[in-house]
């Protein structure tokens, strides 16, 4: 039989789960045009939202989940049924079980995760421009036990170069060129181009190609609350 000190070894990330409860994230829209929310991750889950100016949306999620994405979706058209495309973020039907087609602005979130002995219960967030912008975003914490910004106010689609611009906004250059430089496979070295460092100018705390997370990887304690607003 395992020893207590052992059996405390195996079920300590488990108690750190059972300690935290679901994040909940407002959802918010600023924009001066209606968006369709959506928020996606492993395994099919997710949802999705029509927002008009001014309103908002209250996601939960469960303590744990990882790889998940909070985005909006632009130029949006659904049948009866929830089927429909959009032109930015789309993913192919108004309640999203899946992420969506650049280009998106991505409020990036990962729960509770567990890595003894570096850390334990963390959440981490980021807001990404790994695969391109379509509205302008902001994702902070709620919670008096974390104080966290991630701005990415400026309007990139304005200033965006020709050969990324896109219907709904600007594009990642992986989708329009399709090369290792600017895809950045998994295990490669890739450094920042010149198009990442495009992103990077306009919007220092995110992400702006695969590798960048020394200046846009954030923390915050599990059980901690979101807030992401589109055009904030």
């Amino acid at each position: 039989m395992a020893s207590p000190t052992s059996l405390t070894l195996v079920f300590f990330p488990f108690l750190l789960l059972t300690l935290s409860h679901a994040a909940t994230f407002d959802v918010v829209n600023q924009c001066s045009y209606t968006v369709w929310a959506a928020w996606a991750g492993p395994g099919n889950i997710g949802n999705g939202r029509q927002l008009n100016q001014g309103q908002s949306w209250t996601v939960t999620v469960k303590p744990g989940t990882p790889k998940s994405r909070i985005w909006a979706r632009t130029g949006c058209s659904f049948d009866a049924n929830g089927n429909g495309h959009c032109h930015s973020g789309d993913c192919g039907k108004l309640a999203c079980t899946s992420y969506g087609s650049p280009p998106n602005t991505l409020a990036e979130f990962a729960l509770n995760q567990n890595a003894p002995p570096y850390y334990t219960n963390l959440d981490f967030i980021d807001i990404s421009l790994v695969q391109g912008f379509n509205v302008p975003m902001d994702f902070r914490s709620t919670s008096a036990s974390c104080s966290r910004d991630i701005p990415c106010t400026v309007d990139v689609v304005r200033q965006c170069p020709s050969n990324l611009k896109v219907p709904g906004g600007c594009d990642d250059p992986c989708t329009i060129f399709k090369t290792a430089q600017y895809c950045c496979p998994e295990g490669s070295s890739c450094e920042p181009t010149h198009y990442s460092k495009f992103f990077k100018s306009l919007c220092p705390k995110a992400y702006s190609y695969p590798k960048d997370d020394p200046t846009s990887l954030f923390t915050c304690p599990g059980g901690t609350n979101y807030k992401v607003t589109f055009c904030p």
